[in-house]
């Protein structure tokens, strides 16, 4: 007999991005644990990127439930466009350098939205599911967030019933990143506190991606909370050959405050000193690209040397992350994002491609790098060494000995992940019957 589990989650194919990756790929592989996941979504969302090869990931046999869903993106795309597609996708311009505009939606978005714009799915979301977990014996429901009101739907289900109720935070709530540029009223901020800590001490069970997150709710609730980090799955794509310059690749958004300026300094200054790095060097930008970050890149003189792709699939992506040389990954540089690790990590060490990560001290990515040996971790102000570890890379370039020797790899798999995961519902399961 397999165990019944409702995931409810906004983001799903054709849903792009790294929001989908995560339960994408515990669907994939929960039936191999005797656990039958049935998955709620919206039927109209407005994503800001769309995948399409996405679909083709998604079992035949997997019941997919979907209701309509009132989203306010949709009117300000009416009114702007470029603005409110970019800050959907989390794409915030610096403060100093926001229209009128673009203020006025992020006040909008911030006071009159909460937890965020997908708050109006809650009510009718809760009233379909109420009847449909009774009339299909479902015992376990899982959100994930963000957008985090997918956890009101939860807390809101668990009020209602007996049902066990697993809450996933893929990022924080309160500490994320962009949660300090919406403009929040005291008031406000206060809300977002009370709900956070309501779905956190009404959950059965708590679920993040970062040893940093874990410790920052257990200041906040005595309920068990288990990390599972993202991972990479095994791919059907072809190895394609390695790119014939030296490519440093990024892939995914980069966004205004996601800007290493020591790192653009390192290469400009490599590109001056050395005629062959000059003639064989390649910048890849594969994804949403900021203004800011170019423009700091075309301060440094990089605009020769730059490729930028925008988004691609994520067959590509892949791709991308094989044949490239060196892949740069790069998170903003603040206490906030400590608790971030990116899901493309995951896959940049599946591809085994030397990694050059630029971060916030103290971070999770730091150790995860050292613990795999798949790549080396930089601060902001770290221009000398950066510099100096592009050198050495460079140099085996040269002689075709640029390679990557990746150990403990398989805890990272999307299955092992899931095997974890699967111990969890069960566990659950049991103590409801």
């Amino acid at each position: 007999m397999s165990v019944k589990v409702l995931i409810i989650t906004y983001y799903w194919p054709p849903a792009g991005g790294p929001g989908v990756q995560r339960w994408l790929k515990f669907v994939k592989y929960l039936p191999d644990f005797g656990i039958e996941p049935i998955v709620y979504c919206p039927e109209n969302p407005s994503y800001p990127i769309v995948d399409e090869h996405l679909e083709n990931e998604v079992s035949t046999i997997v019941k997919v439930l979907k209701q309509p869903i009132r989203e306010p993106y949709r009117w300000a795309n009416l009114i702007s466009g470029k603005s409110s597609k970019q800050i959907s996708s989390g794409v915030i311009p610096k403060q100093k350098k926001q229209t009128w505009l673009e203020r006025l939606m992020l006040y909008i978005r911030g006071n009159f939205f909460i937890p965020d714009a997908r708050i109006n799915w809650v009510k009718p979301s809760v009233s379909f599911l109420e009847n449909y977990i009774v009339q299909h014996n479902i015992q376990t429901i899982i959100t994930t967030g963000p957008p985090h009101s997918l956890h009101l739907i939860g807390l809101q289900l668990k009020q209602k019933s007996t049902i066990k109720w697993i809450a996933d935070f893929r990022d924080p709530w309160t500490t994320i990143g962009y949660h300090k540029a919406l403009k929040l009223t005291r008031r406000s901020q206060e809300k977002h506190f009370k709900m956070e800590l309501e779905v956190l001490n009404s959950a059965d069970q708590i679920m993040v991606t970062s040893q940093v997150t874990k410790r920052e709710f257990q200041l906040k609730t005595k309920k068990p909370i288990t990390v599972i980090t993202n991972g990479y799955d095994n791919h059907k794509v072809s190895r394609p050959e390695k790119d014939q310059k030296f490519t440093l690749s990024h892939i995914g958004s980069l966004l205004s405050d996601r800007n290493p300026n020591h790192l653009w300094l390192a290469l400009k200054e490599l590109i001056d000193e050395n005629e062959a790095f000059k003639n064989a060097f390649q910048l890849n930008l594969i994804g949403v690209v900021s203004n800011d970050v170019l423009i700091s890149i075309k301060a440094n003189d990089l605009d020769d040397f730059v490729n930028v792709q925008g988004y691609v699939s994520y067959e590509d992506a892949i791709k991308a992350q094989m044949s490239s040389r060196v892949l740069l990954l790069i998170e903003i540089d603040s206490e906030d994002t400590k608790a971030i690790i990116p899901g493309k990590l995951f896959e940049y060490m599946a591809a085994e491609t030397p990694i050059l990560a630029v971060g916030p001290k103290d971070s999770d990515v730091e150790d995860i790098l050292k613990q795999t040996n798949t790549g080396y971790y930089f601060y902001y102000n770290q221009k000398e060494a950066i510099k100096t570890q592009i050198a050495l890379y460079f140099e085996a370039y040269q002689t075709d000995t640029l390679q990557v020797y990746p150990i403990g790899l398989k805890p990272f798999s999307r299955r092992e992940l899931t095997a974890k995961l699967s111990k969890i519902i069960l566990a659950n399961w049991i103590q409801k019957n």
